[in-house]
């Protein structure tokens, strides 16, 4: 199968930074755009299906709230922010990215032609911190936590990470989110425990919705209701 464009076959990378969590690089390839952490591959711009879907099944399970106020952890190459902010629905978008150079190459760097409208959006703001921390401090609220942080609850880019998807971690996450509020989480893979996880840290209406992909095992966003 022919693509549109060419790709070659080395990277570019146009900045590395050594960060308080490890390396992030972000690399040109043929007209993509990568970020990559301690050597993970994260995300690319190639696509994002799955962030823009990931918003959408959260507001879907906001079943009419007014304006609701969404809360997306971590910025990537900014789909699931653009595709927010195109959403006349969402009263405020607030995103937390803990990673300095992530929010450089948005503020003035490549990634700013695909977030460049988002960040102009007045409901939008970034939150420099680490996710885990800002659910514990934050005395905002929201309707919506969308969580697109790691490759899924099972395969997480940095030790620490771990912790966000315990029950003690997802208890913070409950914390910032009004009754009826809905967290969604996105994985790269099903993931059975963190359903039941979910569960234990209080959460109701848990389910699994499956994103499919050209091949292999599907992407899915793990849906759950803050009682209330």
């Amino acid at each position: 199968m022919s693509l549109p464009f060419d790709i070659p076959d080395a990277p570019e990378v146009l900045d590395r930074r050594e960060g308080p969590y490890g390396e992030v690089v972000l690399r040109r390839h043929g007209e993509l755009l990568q970020i990559i952490a301690n050597g993970c591959f994260l995300m690319d711009t190639s696509d994002g299906r799955s962030e823009r879907l990931l918003v959408d099944a959260a507001l879907s399970a906001l079943a009419g709230h007014p304006s609701p106020r969404l809360l997306i952890g971590g910025l990537g190459v900014g789909f699931s922010l653009a595709h927010a902010a195109a959403d006349p629905r969402w009263g405020g978008i607030t995103v937390v990215e803990r990673e300095r150079a992530v929010i450089d190459w948005h503020l003035d760097g490549p990634l700013a032609a695909l977030s460049g409208a988002a960040l102009a959006d007045p409901r939008s703001k970034i939150v420099e911190a680490d996710l885990l921390d800002y659910v514990n401090e934050t005395c905002d609220t929201f309707d919506a936590l969308c969580l697109d942080i790691d490759n899924g609850p099972d395969w997480t880019v940095t030790e620490g990470n771990d912790s966000l998807y315990s029950e003690a971690g997802l208890a913070g996450c409950a914390r910032v989110l009004r009754p009826g509020g809905v967290l969604a989480v996105w994985s790269a893979r099903p993931s059975p425990e963190f359903e039941g996880t979910m569960g234990n840290a209080g959460f109701q209406q848990v389910r699994t919705e499956e994103i499919p992909v050209a091949r292999g095992v599907p992407d899915v966003v793990h849906l759950a209701v803050r009682p209330g």
